[in-house]
């Protein structure tokens, strides 16, 4: 079996929120290829973990390393230069620009302008509703498709790490699914993935690995298909 190099690796990594010690010691490694989710209850760190490693949130001490470069010094602007983009919670498009343009601004760092429009042919392959709303305002697209604007323009940047925080927060269950399938699409093109989502059972059935968070600690670190299986797992995050 051939062990895959880490792409992402948090080593130790703690972030505070002026006195509160909101990351307390946090460490993984996320494989070039995989999709990884990290999945606990509200409030326990899981997008303040995604803030971290893009730069929004600074870390007071540990490393963060993104193929093997430490980025835990950068800005979210240098992160991005580097090979990763985010999906913010609450996608944070902008709401009087068009979906033409949002999409535009997340490859506002290339300049490679024949490979951009494949890109953004691409992107609507993926999410064709898109294609049909260029020129609508961002601000009144339905909530799922202004998910999918989110993930698409994260996708301009043509970024080797993708982080997604909670892609399915109030959308319908067809919609959900509609995500969750596109994020597998995505992976299949060789974008690795590091998914922040409440709907852990998607979330693990969609993973290769899986982190529990509790308290800004992660307690439990398994292959996703283990985690589905766990007792403990299945009582607080499934349902079950």
């Amino acid at each position: 079996m051939t062990v895959k190099e880490p792409i992402l690796e948090l080593k130790d990594v703690h972030t505070y929120y002026g006195n509160i010690h909101a990351l307390k010691g946090i460490s993984c490694a996320i494989p070039s290829g995989d999709i990884a989710c990290l999945i606990g209850a509200n409030g326990a760190g899981k997008s303040t973990t995604l803030l971290t490693i893009f730069g929004v949130q600074r870390a007071k001490r540990g490393e963060i390393l993104f193929k093997g470069y430490p980025i835990h010094h950068l800005r979210p602007e240098q992160v991005a230069a580097k090979g990763i983009s985010q999906t913010p919670e609450g996608r944070q498009i902008f709401p009087r620009m068009t979906t033409l343009e949002n999409l535009e601004m997340g490859a506002y760092l290339r300049n490679d302008k024949a490979e951009v429009a494949d890109d953004m042919e691409w992107v609507f392959d993926l999410f064709p509703v898109l294609k049909d709303r260029t020129r609508q305002l961002g601000g009144t697209l339905s909530g799922g498709e202004q998910q999918m604007l989110a993930i698409g323009r994260a996708l301009m940047s043509r970024p080797e790490l993708l982080l997604l925080d909670e892609p399915s927060l109030g959308l319908a269950p067809k919609l959900v699914e509609k995500i969750f399938e596109t994020i597998l699409e995505i992976n299949k093109m060789g974008v690795t993935i590091f998914l922040v989502e409440q709907n852990a059972h998607m979330a693990l059935s969609i993973s290769n690995s899986g982190y529990v968070m509790e308290t800004g600690r992660i307690v439990l670190t398994d292959r996703a298909a283990r985690l589905l299986e766990n007792e403990k797992v299945k009582k607080a995050y499934l349902g079950e």
